[in-house]
């Protein structure tokens, strides 16, 4: 286990998250993660640390409005987010690793957000 550094692209929100250095990500077909490409590394709270930029944060809600999706407020990446199917802890945007400490990156599993409720049993539990 090795700690990844990430930002957004204005460097404002600076997070940190322990995972290997060979990553094993989600794809999702939801609404919104298919309109960003984005490419899910779920940890548990205590792998996720945010360095900086919480002030700079927009929250936006939809649908069941559990998952809270964070936006940098200066140039609109998400970095991460809490998801509707694991709130206890985060999905980090793979895009916004540095590259240093990655070895390789796999998609793992692609879920089928457009239909959550009929998959959401399918998704596995946050590791330790």
């Amino acid at each position: 286990m090795v700690w990844h550094q990430g930002s957004c692209h204005c460097g404002r929100v600076q997070l940190e998250v322990e995972a290997p250095p060979d990553l094993q990500v989600s794809e999702c077909n939801c609404s919104m993660c298919a309109r960003l490409g984005y490419r899910h590394l779920i940890v548990p709270a205590h792998r996720f640390r945010l360095r900086s930029g919480a002030d700079g944060l927009t929250r936006y809600r939809f649908g069941t409005n559990t998952a809270e999706h964070l936006f940098c407020s200066v140039c609109g990446i998400k970095t991460y987010y809490v998801p509707r199917s694991h709130p206890d802890g985060f999905s980090v945007n793979v895009s916004c690793l540095d590259a240093g400490t990655i070895a390789s990156v796999v998609t793992v599993r692609r879920f089928d957000g457009a239909n959550w409720e009929q998959h959401a049993a399918e998704l596995p539990p946050l590791e330790p």
